[in-house]
């Protein structure tokens, strides 16, 4: 028999270790959840919308924020030498001081328009005695990620508005207000920053995120429009997309192709980031019901088979965010560049070791098989998750070099091919 004070002694420890484990499980934060599903979150979602509901596995995954001014001209010269390219290929800094730099489009004149993401500013970047001298041109927008230029005319789109500059490059210090010229567009800001893709006959591609990371989303979201600029008209061509912020025309075909960022919260390795074809009006890619063109939603597939809707040209990888996206048109680049499609991959956030962070090329016919992917450009990601850039977005130069918009390091680069 054990004394009596042995007996206490165990006692007690067994209610110390009650006490403790309940104080452990108080102190425990709960997993974040959102109320999603009801318009009064779309329309004024909490500041940490973007987040979604929490999983046990990825609890307390937020996205970084970048350095708010940007990087400086030394790191910025330090990071090129990290860069890694093919032989032949060649990173330079195309210009510093271009904060949340994001789409980019060519002025008639050689003007470079940039947009930016949560500054609300627009740049205009000209050469000046051999430098390049960046002049913020417009001010005060809501997310001008997505520009572009026709005809003489800047076109930002600022989440709800989509503006047109007349003679922009002639008025650089002074656009003026501008002129709204298709405003049927919900006012959510999450994920209603959006991206202008431009074809052959002038009209624009625009592409409506849904307000939240995954759920039943309203009708005038999850879907991309073929809007013509000069009258306003406008149709859908694409629906079930969560969030797209990239896409071109092929010059081939004259189909449009775009980049499509997948839900958050499954895991670290699902799903999969997509890169997609439109095919033929009114395709459905599969959002919220299907992701990766195989994974049916846990909660939202609701008896939905993912063969109901059209598949990726190539899943990306999970989390690597793909942004902005070109085809290949020059002759700098080595005969094989030729109509491949370049990728900016702006990298993870709801993952534990970030990927991502880099260029990707993929090689494809313009019927959308056989696509080979390889990496471009890399070296913008150091360990689990130290970012020294992020890419957002491509464009191609006259000379058949790329630049490169970083909205991280707030600069643009070029990078450019010799034998």
């Amino acid at each position: 028999m054990k004394p009596v004070f042995h007996r206490s002694v165990l006692a007690c420890a067994a209610i110390l270790t009650v006490v403790g484990i309940s104080q452990a499980g108080a102190q425990q934060k709960p997993l974040k959840k959102y109320e999603s599903g009801t318009k009064e979150f779309w329309t004024h979602p909490p500041d940490d919308w973007f987040l979604g509901d929490e999983s046990e596995a990825q609890k307390g995954l937020a996205p970084p924020s970048g350095p708010p001014t940007g990087s400086s001209e030394a790191e910025l010269a330090t990071m090129m030498k990290k860069i890694k390219l093919p032989a032949g290929f060649k990173i330079e800094v195309y210009a510093p001081g271009v904060l949340a730099a994001r789409q980019m489009a060519w002025g008639d004149k050689g003007t470079l328009f940039v947009g930016s993401f949560g500054l609300g500013n627009v740049y205009a970047i000209k050469e000046n005695d051999g430098k390049k001298e960046v002049k913020t041109v417009l001010k005060g927008l809501n997310m001008p990620t997505g520009i572009a230029f026709r005809d003489g005319a800047l076109y930002v789109i600022a989440v709800d508005k989509l503006i047109k500059y007349e003679n922009a490059e002639a008025n650089l210090d002074k656009l003026g207000d501008g002129k709204v010229v298709y405003d049927d567009m919900p006012s959510y800001a999450a994920h209603g920053w959006k991206y202008i893709a431009v074809d052959k006959d002038g009209a624009f591609y625009l592409p409506f995120g849904p307000p939240f990371n995954i759920g039943i989303p309203p009708t005038s979201v999850s879907q991309i429009r073929r809007v013509d600029p000069k009258t306003g008209n406008a149709e859908v061509v694409a629906l079930g997309v969560r969030n797209s912020v990239g896409g071109d025309v092929d010059p081939r075909s004259g189909k449009y192709w775009f980049t499509e960022n997948a839900r958050d919260w499954m895991s670290d390795d699902i799903p999969s980031d997509k890169l997609n074809m439109v095919s033929k009006l009114g395709e459905h890619f599969g959002y919220p019901y299907c992701h990766q063109g195989n994974l049916p939603d846990p909660k939202f597939a609701m008896g939905h088979k993912c063969s109901e809707f059209t598949p990726p040209v190539l899943n990306l990888g999970a989390h690597v965010a793909p942004l902005g996206m070109k085809f290949y048109t020059g002759s700098q680049f080595p005969a094989e560049y030729k109509n491949s499609i370049l990728i900016a991959e702006h990298g993870s956030w709801n993952r534990h070791k970030y990927q991502g962070a880099r260029i990707v090329r993929v090689a494809v016919g313009p019927d959308g098989k056989n696509p080979k992917q390889d990496v471009f450009a890399s070296g913008w990601l150091e360990g689990d998750q130290g970012y020294l850039g992020r890419p957002a977005d491509i464009i191609q130069d006259k000379d058949g070099s790329i630049l490169v918009a970083d909205d991280w390091a707030g600069a643009i680069y070029r990078i450019s091919y010799k034998k």
